[in-house]
């Protein structure tokens, strides 16, 4: 088999290149070690940037997000009795859009699927090559048939453990991280959320965060210790330490309920240099992670696919003469990425109780949030980096 672009991962990073890219007549197929329904069984965060939902409208998949999204012009701030709102609309112009991630991963599949499009799920043992010469091509193995794909370009959509970043030589790639000293315990439960805005908490007893997916189904978060089992968290453990750590007026309306997913995930910030090698490009999680406090992940990874498209679009437009978008792809990408690191990394320090922080520390954060109640400039600030700076295509 043979095409122009050969995507691994079938992700939303994946799925939203194929769609641009055959919206500019690009034939690319997509090859996914999962089966459709694990993709979708992934739970990830749904606050969409307004530069993203403007993408999905652009790719064709965005008619659902229309009509279901929540508009979301800011967010609360409560920091040790202190509450402040950020409205994103007063200070930017801009907003954001709660629809979850696994919604706009169903709607991209959808549309493929509609438009006849090549997907290959259950791929086994995929792996890149000949992406360093002028002819790359994928291997995987399907029900112990063994494929080979054919492609120019390889685009390496598979995630923070996929097979492309492993596939480059040692030394090819720098990788910079940030572990983070805790977790986030999370639940999702079909209850009302407590507040048609996100609440992010920080107090004595650490981070918490209250959001949702959609009018009657809610997620909220708290900071946790990296090695807490999740079975000693039950739902009525979790609810009474939500309430300590929300607000009384607002703990005092919070509805509960049984949970549908429960888990705890690490924090980290990640990033590899470059994002090109030869002809296979890196994009989303595959080159970058950033901690969800500033909700960067997935507007990341289609600001990086939004720019992959517009240079491969350049490439096959001038007859594979211009290869300017090429070049720059990985450097213009990570321009965005380490501001959007940058801001994660800045918003996690504020908003969370660090082990080693002590008594300076906590001052610090402290001045920090009154610096920020008593600023405009530094609300702006804020508001810009959250709705998401523009997209460097």
């Amino acid at each position: 088999m043979r095409t122009q672009v050969a995507i691994v991962g079938a992700g939303p990073a994946g799925l939203l290149l194929g769609a641009l890219l055959h919206r500019a007549g690009i034939a690319n197929v997509i090859v996914e070690q999962r089966s459709p329904d694990y993709v979708l069984g992934r739970i990830r965060a749904g606050l969409l940037e307004q530069g993203t939902t403007e993408l999905l409208l652009q790719a064709g998949a965005g008619a659902r997000m229309q009509r279901e999204g929540i508009p979301h012009e800011g967010v609360e701030l409560a920091f040790n009795g202190t509450r402040l709102r950020i409205d994103f609309q007063a200070l930017t112009g801009q907003r954001m859009t709660i629809y979850g991630q696994t919604e706009v991963t169903r709607d991209l599949m959808d549309q493929r699927a509609a438009l006849g499009l090549p997907t290959v799920y259950e791929a086994e043992a995929a792996q890149p090559h000949g992406f360093d010469g002028t002819h790359p091509w994928v291997s995987y193995r399907k029900d112990g048939v063994e494929h080979h794909l054919a492609a120019d370009f390889i685009a390496g959509c598979d995630g923070f453990h996929g097979i492309c970043r492993a596939a480059l030589p040692a030394g090819a790639v720098s990788c910079f991280e940030k572990v983070y000293p805790f977790g986030w315990l999370g639940i999702l439960a079909d209850t009302p959320p407590v507040s048609h805005e996100l609440i992010y908490g920080q107090g004595e007893r650490g981070f918490s965060l209250a959001t949702m997916r959609s009018t009657t189904r809610s997620r909220y978060y708290l900071q946790c210790a990296l090695d807490d089992d999740i079975k000693g968290w039950s739902d009525d453990a979790f609810w009474a330490e939500l309430k300590l750590r929300l607000p009384p007026d607002v703990a005092a309306r919070l509805v509960t309920g049984p949970s549908i997913e429960k888990s705890i995930a690490p924090l980290r910030s990640f990033v590899a240099e470059p994002m090109r090698f030869g002809r296979l490009f890196l994009a989303g999680d595959a080159a970058h992670i950033v901690p969800p406090t500033g909700a960067k992940g997935l507007n990341l990874a289609a600001s990086d696919v939004a720019l992959l498209a517009s240079s491969l679009a350049d490439f096959y437009a001038g007859a594979g003469g211009d290869t300017v978008g090429l070049d720059h792809y990985s450097q213009r990408a990570l321009a965005r990425v380490w501001k959007a690191e940058r801001f994660s990394w800045w918003f996690t320090s504020l908003m969370h109780r660090f082990p080693e922080t002590g008594g300076f520390g906590s001052r610090m954060q402290q001045a920090e949030f009154d610096y920020l109640c008593g600023s405009e400039a530094a609300q702006r600030v804020l508001a810009e980096n959250y709705v998401g700076l523009p997209l460097a295509v």
